[in-house]
C-alpha cells in the first residue's frame, strides 16, 4: 500500500516519538559506563549536589552554620539516594582520596551517607543567599590546579556553585566527573555525569 505524505510523516513522527525513550536510555547507559570507566582511571574531581531535600528554595530567615534545625535539610528521599551512592560505589569499588564538604547539613549529611567521611571546606559553602560567587569560585579552581592523578577527589556542593564552575545544571543528588586538567572557557568541563 503506498503512503499518501501525510501518513508518512505521521509514521516519521511515530517513529521519532517512540524511538525517543530509547535513544535517551541508550545515552543514559553510556554515559554511566563512562562514567564509571573514567572514574577508575582516577585524576578526577567529582562534583556532587546534594541529595533530594525538603521542599523549599535556600534556606529559612534564621539559617544558621552548624545548627542544623534552621536549615533545609535531606528528606526521607534524599538519605536513601545518598546510600545508593554508597552501594554504587562499594559495588564499583572505587576508591576516593578525598571528600570535602560544605558546611551547610544537607552536604554535610549527604558526604557522610555516601561516603562515610568528609571535611568541611568553606569554598563550597553556598552563595546563594550571599556575595562570594566570583571569590569562592576563582578559590577552587586555584586550589584544583594542583590536583594530581591518580587521586579522586568529591566535593559535595550546591547548585550554584557547581554552575559557577561548570556552566551546567546538576539535579539533586547527581554527581559530575570532571577533570581539572581540561577546562573550557576557565570552567571545569564534564566528562561524564551519573544520577542516583
Amino acid at each position: 500500500m503506498r503512503q499518501t505524505p501525510r501518513r508518512r510523516f505521521t509514521s516519521s513522527l511515530l517513529g521519532l516519538t517512540l524511538g525517543a525513550p530509547l535513544l535517551a536510555r541508550a545515552q543514559s547507559t553510556t554515559e554511566a559506563a563512562d562514567f564509571w570507566t573514567l572514574l577508575r582511571q582516577g585524576g578526577n574531581v567529582l562534583l556532587m549536589r546534594h541529595a533530594q531535600t525538603e521542599s523549599g528554595i535556600g534556606d529559612p530567615p534564621n539559617f544558621r552554620i552548624g545548627d542544623c534545625s534552621t536549615q533545609r535539610n535531606l528528606n526521607d528521599v534524599g538519605r536513601e539516594q545518598s546510600r545508593r551512592v554508597a552501594a554504587a560505589f562499594q559495588r564499583e569499588k572505587i576508591v576516593l582520596d578525598e571528600v570535602r564538604s560544605s558546611a551547610w547539613c544537607r552536604c554535610v549529611d549527604t558526604a557522610e551517607l555516601a561516603f562515610g567521611r568528609h571535611t568541611v571546606w568553606s569554598p563550597i559553602n553556598s552563595f546563594f543567599q550571599q556575595n562570594g560567587r566570583e571569590t569562592q569560585t576563582a578559590e577552587v579552581l586555584r586550589a584544583l590546579k594542583s590536583f594530581k592523578a591518580p587521586r579522586n577527589l568529591v566535593l559535595v556542593t550546591h547548585q550554584v556553585n557547581i554552575s559557577a564552575l561548570t556552566g551546567g545544571f546538576v539535579a539533586m543528588g547527581e554527581i559530575l566527573l570532571t577533570r581539572p586538567g581540561q577546562m573550557a572557557d576557565g570552567r571545569l568541563r564534564v566528562l561524564a555525569r551519573q544520577s542516583f
